[in-house]
Parts: structure tokens; C-alpha cells; sequence
């Protein structure tokens, strides 16, 4: 036998030995108190596993406390308060306009009541009103619906994938004019942990637990007597094996709330895979963002399309690791033909990242008032790019029209505007929806800075001495919500390129150092046609700023404040990084987010 082999006979004999001593040394001896610090980690002595009751933990969100387990047996998330918050305030306006029309009026908590003067010029004798709902109302009063409270001609809400049930829960006690809400989820353990935390917070009354697979209950309530008139999915991935249920399942006018957490396939890490999921191809660019959302927004109206449904976008958020898209679902065959040119296809230029977009359909009149609808015609580029000479790539089909509804969102901006207090994440969502409200709403896509200077390697012009140049130009530009150093324009690149030759006068680039094929040199070697254009100076072209005056300035947040909300470029899709935008709350309570 080798001196290794001996070596480790007799290691092995003495940790044999040493454990039987110890085990014969414990034998009747009483044992200790158990480790405090190891009862809290869940785990008693010689690692059983404490009673389940004990290890519960009481989390506050909103209005509602929510039992978790310590193994997180149920998925939480408190990044995603921010989208729990801003569901709220949507659902809670889109109850105001559906209930508004019913002649029912909705109280919100916190919300200051404004009082309006009634003039009654009829002679005739007042009607008497009999009481709703427990309620005594005065002749005339109009009816109201409180948080918390079932309101009989109120919304029907689904949440499919609940969890904990910490989303529906909020629902029932945040958001007036609520006739149900169903908490479902296809996990026993979950249903029967959304049970415990209904309890607890008293919503019975108003929250359903259900046990079903989402796709197979939605279904079942396709019946437009059964439909439900918010849907909520929230899923751990893709949405894309729900949605094709859930465009039947939602009433007509009803809002269908969706969020994609697979951030690395909408961003163009695999274009495959987003096909298979949403039925176009993502392309790596700046712009990945708004093109996710754009791609899940055509992905949800291809699947209404099948059943002669079309989408209406109300609010397309990206944030953080996600996008979350509030859509209002009707019913028109006529609507649904034109669905065709509201798509586009993308040809985006490798080298210089130039972009243009081609419509899959063409809308035209026809005589009689009528519209005829046909092919459009294309492509709208080259074989290679003009500016550097390199190839396109194709990318899409996505949605070409306004991705927010304007309207809708200036009445969230004032609400929460008005009554700060309600959510925990009201000065984000102020700060977002300030933005939304300054988008260019027709104008898909957008460039960043650091790619326009990385191209030709130059400095980068600060986006103010940009701004002023296209708006000296005669051209329209503003900010977008997903990402810091976006421009979104409707210059066309020619436009963008002259104004970065402009800019590259002031800050010469070596030309030795640039390769005669490269983007940098092919464009560089041309001359700026737009001799005019003031990249140089900071000064703003007065009354060019593109808003939108129905918003009153005190709900929108000043140019300083969309500085420090919007997140700087996100890096490339390809290191799998979704980048996160940060919050414009204190340091104390952004922590918690």
C-alpha cells in the first residue's frame, strides 16, 4: 500500500473515531436551547423545518397586508410596486369614465370631493329616489361608489395569475366601483394562501379565489354576458399563452392590462424565439424598448383581429425589467380591416443605425365616402444604406400608431397629481406620465446621442444643443419615457446626419484613423446640406417646444425633474442587461422599490 493511500486510511479513522466519541459523550446529556438566530432562518435544531405558522411574514402594500411564507413558496416581487400602483390609478380612472357614463360617481380615498352647484329651472315635482345599495339619497343626489364597496352595475375584474393575491386584494380595497374581483391562480398552495390574505384584510365580500388554469377560465367566460371588464396578467415570462383567450374573455370597451417580463427576447437577443412568442422579430438598437412595446401591442391586436376585435392603446409603460401595456379591446369589422396599415415593418441600417418603416397596409378613399384598403407599396429604402453604404436589416411586423392615449393620460397625471398621498410611488408615476404627455405620439422609434456620436467618434452634443439644431431645422423633436438620452424626431436620418456633420465641424475627428469602409468615414465624407443648423448654440427655439395644453402645469414635471427621472441609454440588449429607470422618490423609500 502506497504512503498516500496509508495517509488516508488513517485520516478517515480518526474522524470515525472522533464522531463516535462526541455521539457517545452527548448520549444523556440535556440538550441546549435551540439558536435564535437559526429559528429565524426557518429551520429548528438539526435543520427540521419550523412550524409553518411561525414563519409568515406580514407584508404592508397600499391598503393591504399580505401573509408570505419565508421560502417564498408564492412569488413577491416589491420592484413591481410601482406597476401595482400605476394599475390602480388606471383602473381607478377607467371605473370613472365607464362608471361616469351610468350616471354613477366614484370616491376615492384621499381625493378631495369638489363640490358643484345644481341648479334645478324645472317646475315640475322632484322624484323620489329610492336607495341603492344601503345608501340614503337625497332627490337629485346622484349615486356614489366607495373603495371597498360592491357596486352592483361596477366593474368585473380578473387577475389569472394571482399568487399571494396581493394585486386583487389592492383592487378591492383601493379602487371604487368594483362589482368582483377573481383572484385566480392554477397553484393549490397559492389559492389557498390568497384565501388567508383575504381574510385577513376583510375583502370577502369582494374577492373571489379561484383555482383554475388562467387560459381555460378565460374560456370559459368568452359569453359576452360573462366577460370580464378588467383583465389583469402579470405572469412570471411571457403573457404570450394567454392572450389569445384573453382578447375573447374581456367586455367590449373593457381593458385588458398586460406585462412581459422576457425583456431579453423583446429586445432582440432572439429573434426566433420572439417570433414564436409574438409573431415578429426584435432587432438589437437603442430603441429596443419602445420597439418591445410596440411588439407586444401588435401581437395583442393580431390575436383580437382573429374574432373580429381590434385594440385601443391607452398607456405603454416601459420600466424597470419589463413593459406594461393598458389596452381597451372592441368589437368592428370595419375596424379590423384597417388594422393592416396600423402595423410596420422595420429596416434598420447595421452600420449607422438608420431606421425607416414600411406599413404592411394603405388606406385610401373611394368614392362614396367609402375607404378602400390595399397593399402598400415598398420597400422604403435601398439595398445598401445611403448614408454609409452597409446593409439593412428587417425587423417587425409592430404597432405604428400612438402607443398612449393622450386624453386618458392627463386624467391619471391630474388625479395623482391631486392626491399624492395615495400611492407610495406617486412622484415616479407623476414624473413617467410627464414625459408620456411630451412624446411625439406619431412618431414610432427614436436615436440616443451616444449612438449618433459613437458612429462617426465624436464628442456628444448635449441634448438641448441637438434639440435646438432640429427644431432651428424645422423639425419636431421630444424626449420618450424609455430612455434618458432618446430623441425622437420626425427628421428623417438625412436631416439628423447633417446636423451631426454640423456638430463634427466644432470637434474635428481625425480622418487618418478612420477606415475608408467604415460608417464614420462614408458619412463624414459627405457635406452637410442643412447649412442653417444651430448645433452649436443652447439656446431654445421659443414656442417650438412640442406639449400639449390641456394639461395643466402644475401636473406636469419640470424639465429638470424629467432630467433626473429618465434612465440613462440602456446598454446594449446583447449583454442581457435590461437597464431600470430610476426613481425620482427620496433615497429612503427608493430603497424599498
Amino acid at each position: 500500500m502506497s504512503h498516500a493511500r496509508i495517509a488516508l486510511w488513517l485520516n478517515l479513522s480518526l474522524r470515525s473515531a472522533r464522531s463516535l466519541c462526541r455521539a457517545r459523550l452527548m448520549e444523556g446529556q440535556p440538550q441546549g436551547p435551540p439558536n435564535p438566530a437559526v429559528m429565524e432562518n426557518g429551520t429548528g435544531p438539526c435543520g427540521e423545518e419550523r412550524p409553518r405558522e411561525v414563519q409568515e411574514t406580514i407584508v404592508t402594500e397600499g391598503a393591504a397586508k399580505i401573509a408570505f411564507p419565508s421560502a417564498n413558496e408564492v412569488f413577491y416581487n416589491p420592484v413591481q410596486e410601482f406597476n401595482r400602483d400605476l394599475t390602480c390609478a388606471v383602473i381607478t380612472e377607467f371605473a370613472r369614465i365607464q362608471l361616469g357614463a351610468k350616471g354613477i360617481q366614484i370616491k376615492v380615498p384621499g381625493e378631495k370631493e369638489m363640490q358643484k352647484v345644481i341648479v334645478d329651472l324645472s317646475e315640475q315635482e322632484e322624484e323620489k329616489v329610492e336607495p341603492k345599495g344601503g345608501e340614503n339619497l337625497a332627490p337629485g343626489e346622484p349615486q356614489t361608489a366607495a373603495a371597498g364597496e360592491i357596486c352592483e352595475e361596477g366593474l368585473r375584474v380578473l387577475e389569472g395569475l394571482a399568487a399571494s393575491g396581493l394585486r386583487s386584494i389592492r383592487f378591492a380595497r383601493e379602487v371604487p366601483g368594483l362589482r368582483s374581483v377573481v383572484a385566480n391562480d392554477a397553484s393549490a398552495r397559492a389559492v389557498d394562501l390568497i384565501r388567508q390574505n383575504v381574510q385577513l384584510n376583510h375583502v370577502a365580500h369582494l374577492v373571489q379565489p379561484s383555482q383554475a388554469d388562467a387560459r381555460m377560465l378565460m374560456s370559459q367566460h368568452q359569453r359576452v354576458s360573462e366577460r370580464f371588464d378588467v383583465i389583469d396578467l402579470d405572469p412570471y415570462g411571457s403573457p404570450a399563452p394567454f392572450l389569445d383567450t384573453a382578447v375573447q374573455a374581456v367586455s367590449e370597451g373593457g381593458l385588458l392590462c398586460v406585462t412581459c417580463t422576457d425583456m431579453a427576447v423583446l429586445a432582440g437577443n432572439s429573434g426566433e424565439t420572439c417570433y414564436s412568442k409574438y409573431g415578429a422579430m426584435a432587432l438589437k438598437s437603442r430603441a429596443c424598448h419602445e420597439m418591445a412595446l410596440r411588439i407586444v401591442l401588435h401581437s395583442l391586436d393580431l390575436r383580437a383581429n382573429c374574432y373580429q376585435r381590434f385594440v385601443v392603446p391607452l398607456l405603454s409603460i416601459s420600466a424597470d425589467f419589463y413593459v406594461r401595456v393598458f389596452v381597451r379591446v372592441f368589437t368592428g369589422q370595419a375596424k379590423v380591416k384597417a388594422s393592416a396599415s396600423k402595423q410596420a415593418l422595420v429596416f434598420q441600417c447595421v452600420g449607422c443605425g438608420a431606421f425607416h418603416l414600411q406599413r404592411l397596409g394603405k388606406t385610401s378613399g373611394a368614392p362614396g365616402g367609402r375607404v378602400k384598403f390595399s397593399a402598400a407599396c415598398g420597400p422604403p429604402v435601398a439595398p445598401e444604406c445611403e448614408h454609409c453604404g452597409q446593409r439593412h436589416q428587417l425587423g417587425g411586423p409592430m404597432w405604428a400608431e400612438p402607443i398612449h392615449d393622450l386624453d386618458f393620460v392627463g386624467r391619471i397625471l391630474e388625479a395623482v397629481s391631486a392626491n399624492p398621498s395615495r400611492f407610495h410611488t406617486s412622484e415616479r408615476i407623476r414624473g413617467v406620465l410627464s414625459v408620456i404627455t411630451e412624446e411625439l405620439p406619431d412618431v414610432p422609434l427614436y436615436y440616443t446621442l451616444d449612438q449618433l456620436s459613437s458612429t462617426i467618434h465624436c464628442n456628444t452634443p448635449s441634448l438641448l444643443q441637438l434639440r435646438s439644431a432640429l427644431l432651428h431645422a424645422g423639425f419636431r423633436v421630444s424626449l420618450s419615457h424609455a430612455c434618458k438620452n432618446a430623441v425622437k424626431t420626425d427628421a428623417p436620418p438625412s436631416a439628423l446626419w447633417d446636423i451631426m456633420r454640423c456638430w463634427e465641424k466644432q470637434c474635428p475627428v481625425k480622418r487618418e484613423r478612420l477606415s475608408d469602409t467604415s460608417p464614420a468615414f462614408r458619412i463624414l465624407s459627405m457635406e452637410p446640406r442643412y447649412g442653417h443648423a444651430c448645433v452649436g448654440g443652447d439656446r431654445p427655439v421659443p414656442g417650438r417646444r412640442h406639449t400639449h395644453a390641456h394639461l395643466p402645469t402644475q401636473t406636469r414635471a419640470s424639465s429638470s425633474e424629467i432630467q433626473n427621472l429618465l434612465p440613462s441609454s440602456p446598454p446594449c440588449p446583447c449583454h442581457l442587461q435590461p437597464w431600470s429607470p430610476p426613481s425620482v422618490l427620496p433615497t429612503a423609500a427608493r430603497g424599498h422599490l
